[in-house]
């Protein structure tokens, strides 16, 4: 039963990023049983297949959105199976936390390179089939981008950029008719959220796991879908991250005042406890260093 009226998905033809597990695979299921064709693309092929089968028999591929050669061809090949596309949602991301003095600086390179890059190579590869008068893109950034935590240094500098890489886009293919979302969530029940942030580290600054804390998912979708159907300049989740959004700076003084205390106890942790990306990325060979 639709939650909202309007105008319906069914019928789009919709490509997910980052759809094995989490907000992806959960947008895809909701969006094929609205009636959407979906296709799918991730790390994870076992996760990805069995989603892939939920949703129909969607097309599906592995792909690291890290390799913009790899985004290309399988951006193009998922797009001529359904036979077009309508939409694009630029979902795929990894989190880890970050002490950004006496921290792993490889943590902020595959945070950049998953978040930042990973979208603009799905944007630039899925822009030409989308720039149609019925073209959408959806561009999953955070409330993390706008509101910054410590030890979310890396992934709130990546969501800031995927902010920025929207609102450019928006303005850019305007004149085609298509239109460009920009997602803010808070903490939601997602691997994410537990693996990447769920930490001793996090716990000794917080006292639990999370600052809001944790979301139900299933708003959220809901919401997504909404945006997709009316092709939405803007999509929160849960509802009050809304009334945060336009009080950016007030946030952030807020939040620093909250957080004066267990920073320093919680940084000596986090440089040494081992904790994982969201989802495991493919080895990249590290950046040469210059010589002096």
């Amino acid at each position: 039963m639709k939650l909202f009226s309007g105008p319906a998905v069914a019928g789009r033809k919709v490509l997910i990023t980052g759809a094995a597990r989490g907000i992806g695979a959960a947008l895809a299921r909701q969006l094929h049983a609205h009636g959407a064709a979906v296709a799918l693309l991730g790390l994870e092929p076992e996760l990805l297949a069995e989603v892939a089968r939920e949703c129909g028999d969607a097309p599906w591929r592995y792909c690291d959105i890290g390799d913009p050669a790899q985004v290309e061809r399988v951006v193009r090949t998922l797009a001529s199976e359904l036979g077009g596309l309508d939409v694009v949602v630029a979902n795929a991301g990894v989190a880890k936390q970050l002490a950004l003095i006496g921290g792993d600086p490889s943590v902020m390179e595959e945070t950049l390179a998953v978040n930042v890059l990973g979208v603009y190579y799905t944007l630039r590869a899925a822009g030409p089939h989308i720039c149609h008068p019925q073209g959408y893109a959806l561009i999953v950034s955070s409330l993390a981008g706008v509101v910054n935590l410590p030890l979310a240094g890396a992934y709130s500098a990546s969501k800031a950029g995927v902010e920025a890489l929207g609102h450019t886009l928006r303005n850019e293919i305007r004149h085609t008719g298509a239109k460009v979302g920009v997602a803010y969530f808070a903490e939601l029940d997602t691997d994410m959220t537990t693996r990447g942030f769920g930490t001793a580290a996090a716990r000794a600054i917080l006292g639990r796991a999370t600052v809001s804390g944790v979301a139900p998912l299933g708003p959220a979708i809901d919401a997504t879908e909404r945006a997709i159907a009316r092709r939405r300049r803007q999509v929160v989740s849960p509802w009050w991250v809304a009334v945060v959004l336009p009080f950016r700076p007030l946030a952030q003084r807020v939040v620093d005042a909250a957080l004066r205390r267990g920073v320093a106890e919680a940084l000596e942790i986090a440089r040494t406890e081992d904790a994982p990306l969201t989802t495991d990325q493919p080895t990249r060979p590290r950046r040469m260093e210059r010589p002096a």
